[in-house]
């Protein structure tokens, strides 16, 4: 399809349908025009948009917060959050101006065959390398967690051993959840994996108060915390927080803030299927979600970081298990964390799975056969990377801070202007070329702090 013909056709479909995008009548718009009588609910679909965005990442906010000062983080994770949500309504009015309803399809309008590939593709790399991740933490995490749940010695059982959780959970949680035909069904898990994150939030908070400052000194927490302090000369009795930090560890912040906005993948699948789809109240949708995520992250990582001020650790959870070691709350919190990651993995699950069938099958009618099929060899692919990759996260930290960015800004912003070419000098394409910039320098920024990572654990 040639740069014309997809402007000509954008123009005959909006002669064609009346723009709905502001307007919330309860009719239902072309998007759903094979869709069910019914859709989601507005709670369900905020529920799995919120289950999209919030993830394991939330644990490394308060360290952002003490490599920028409270003022400063508040302030980023702001416009952070704008950004995000500005490159939501991007693709949702590039949904109501060509009447597709896929991050695939409008990467064909923009840039033929070669956007189609170009988005399925990272958006299937990205999101298998986000479900290893979680599932490498779980991993990792889950027999530790199970047996500080017991307090009972290692006895080599069955639970102690990761790999055996991990198939475990995948075929007896995973995999159902995986299994199912739409994404709206995923509401009610995901509004447990809300509640888990805002039960982190809440114990985060009432632990402020049970770790007295000066943080408490002794032989043993310099073995337990094993990561550098984000200020080296820090002394025990330094309590003060600091509105604005600057320092070589500031550049951590930005990308830490962006990946955990990132849900862009999920947005048109929910959008889909969401109950009266119009461009308005999928919009109230993504501003509810991030407005709520944004609110949950703010507190922990506020109150993370008043508990440990400089000492506050890469991942918040390793301070509380140094100070706090048996602490109930704290276990059944890091527990909690683990299955919210759990429950995350399916919805991340269905955008890598449609990327899946639209690169080999194209728009086809719906079939159990290959929908079961091309769930099992994802999953299959997940779980054998989890389980025999040895260092998935940085590998994946490479593929993510590029794959994530241009989902998140750059896809959106360079779909909006090539689209609308014809306007290009207009207040809305200067916002969207600004987009395009700044995911490209996020995407650098991260890029180059994981391989100065690597530089430093080298020597």
């Amino acid at each position: 399809m040639s740069k014309e013909a997809a402007a000509s056709s954008i123009q005959a479909g909006s002669r064609d349908q009346p723009d709905r995008g502001d307007e919330d009548d309860g009719e239902t718009t072309p998007l759903l025009a094979q869709g069910a009588s019914r859709g989601a609910s507005f709670a369900s679909s905020v529920f799995n948009l919120m289950n999209a965005i919030m993830g394991s990442g939330i644990l490394g906010l308060a360290y952002a917060m003490a490599n920028t000062g409270i003022v400063g983080f508040s302030v980023l994770l702001l416009l952070v959050s704008s950004l995000a949500s500005y490159s939501i309504h991007i693709l949702l009015t590039l949904c109501d101006q060509t009447g597709l309803k896929s991050y695939e399809g409008l990467g064909e309008i923009a840039f033929q065959k070669a956007g189609k590939v170009l988005v399925a593709s990272t958006i299937l790399i990205q999101n298998i390398g986000a479900m290893a991740s979680y599932m490498f933490i779980l991993k990792s995490e889950l027999p530790a967690t199970i047996h500080s749940f017991l307090r009972t010695e290692a006895s080599g059982l069955w639970y102690e051993d990761g790999g055996i959780l991990l198939i475990l959970v995948t075929v007896c949680v995973v995999l159902p959840l995986a299994l199912l035909p739409k994404i709206g069904f995923l509401g009610y898990t995901s509004s447990l994996s809300f509640f888990f994150m805002l039960f982190f939030a809440v114990v985060v908070v009432v632990k402020k108060w049970s770790i007295p400052c000066p943080l408490p000194v002794n032989s043993t927490l310099s073995l337990q915390m094993s990561s550098p302090t984000p200020s080296s000369n820090f002394s025990g009795s330094d309590c003060t927080a600091h509105l604005f930090v600057f320092s070589s560890k500031s550049a951590y912040a930005i990308p830490t803030m962006a990946f955990s906005f990132l849900c862009h993948t999920a947005i048109l699948p929910i959008y889909c299927e969401l109950h009266r789809p119009t461009k308005r109240r999928m919009q109230n949708v993504a501003n509810v979600s991030i407005s709520l995520s944004f609110l949950v992250y703010l507190v922990s990582a506020l109150f993370g970081y008043l508990t440990f001020y400089a000492q506050v650790e890469s991942q918040l959870l390793l301070g509380y298990d140094a100070y706090l070691p048996h602490d109930v709350l704290v276990t059944v919190v890091r527990l909690f964390i683990l299955l919210a990651v759990l429950l995350t993995v399916p919805l991340i699950h269905f955008p890598a799975r449609k990327a899946v069938l639209m690169l080999f099958l194209g728009e086809r009618r719906f079939s159990w056969i290959a929908h079961c099929l091309s769930t099992f060899l994802l999953l299959l692919v997940v779980v054998l990377l989890a389980e025999y990759v040895p260092d998935i996260r940085n590998v994946f930290g490479v593929v993510g801070s590029t794959t994530s960015t241009c989902l998140l800004f750059v896809y959106p912003g360079l779909f909006y202007l090539r689209i609308n070419s014809h306007d290009i000098r207009s207040c809305s394409s200067t916002k969207a070329g600004a987009l395009v910039v700044f995911g490209v320098f996020v995407g650098l920024l991260s890029l180059c702090i994981i391989i100065l990572s690597w530089a430093q654990m080298s020597f």
